[in-house]
């Protein structure tokens, strides 16, 4: 895996000051374009022909994506187990400079879990849904609610094709669960949380940086408005010493040590 130099020591301090206050940092071009062209060569020869498993459009759900009888119901979503798929995906699922970061950040061994995310977000345009604003561990099952998500950008990424927002902070709110609706998802119908989404920002992302983001952190993705397909892997990680809740979907295979 190509990629470029490490952050200094003071970088990375900053980084994990960033991170502690906001929830979130941007690495900004961890991999070089070489690198992350080669990587999206390898991931479009596994959607045509579709190389399993894989999560389509329609049954995620999510607002505007079509149903099981519409056009573009068959449109994956997410190619599932990434780190299994090949030698490149786990190279980049352990790219040392990420690894690094993660234990400033988690302050211990790093593990990977393959129960959640391990995946590669495949946002079509036409056929793209919405995601609502959420906290990914709405459904993760660890001793302690500490994991970090690592969001790897192989194209660029923006509002326009799906890219990511994020409420700076919110990963240090304790809402009451009225704000919330069935599925765990932010009502944004109610006065109080529409003055949090208001404080939302887009996170702009190009080829090569990865977006380090807490799971108890908002965010929320609009649809693909551009004429290509953005590919995405993402990858969840948590300290050694912060276990999976046994019997759980967080304790169905076992985590990777890094």
């Amino acid at each position: 895996m190509s990629q470029v130099s490490s952050l200094s020591d003071g970088a990375q301090s900053r980084a994990v000051a960033q991170f502690q206050t906001e929830g979130y940092v941007v690495l900004r071009q961890v991999m070089d374009v070489e690198a992350c062209a080669a990587l999206v060569r390898s991931i479009q020869a596994m959607l045509e022909p579709l190389v399993g498993p894989a999560e389509f459009e329609a049954e995620v759900g999510y607002p505007g994506a079509p149903e099981t009888h519409q056009a573009g119901a068959a449109t994956p979503r997410r190619l599932l187990h990434a780190y299994a798929r090949s030698a490149e995906l786990r190279g980049l699922a352990g790219h040392p400079h990420v690894v690094s970061m993660l234990g400033r950040l988690l302050s211990a061994p790093v593990r990977l879990s393959q129960c959640h995310h391990n995946c590669i977000m495949t946002k079509h345009p036409g056929y793209s849904s919405a995601t609502a604003w959420h906290q990914d561990i709405r459904y993760w099952s660890f001793d302690r609610p500490e994991l970090i998500s690592a969001w790897f950008a192989l194209g660029d990424e923006t509002r326009r094709n799906g890219g990511l927002r994020l409420i700076p902070a919110s990963h240090r709110l304790d809402l009451d669960r009225g704000r919330l609706d069935k599925d765990l998802f932010l009502r944004p119908e109610l006065p109080i949380n529409k003055q949090l989404i208001h404080q939302s920002i887009s996170v702009d992302l190009q080829a090569g940086d990865v977006l380090l983001f807490h799971c108890q952190l908002f965010h929320a993705a609009g649809k693909n408005r551009s004429a290509q397909v953005k590919l995405s892997p993402v990858f969840t990680y948590h300290a050694a010493d912060n276990q999976p809740v046994n019997g759980t979907r967080s304790d169905q295979f076992p985590s990777i040590e890094l």
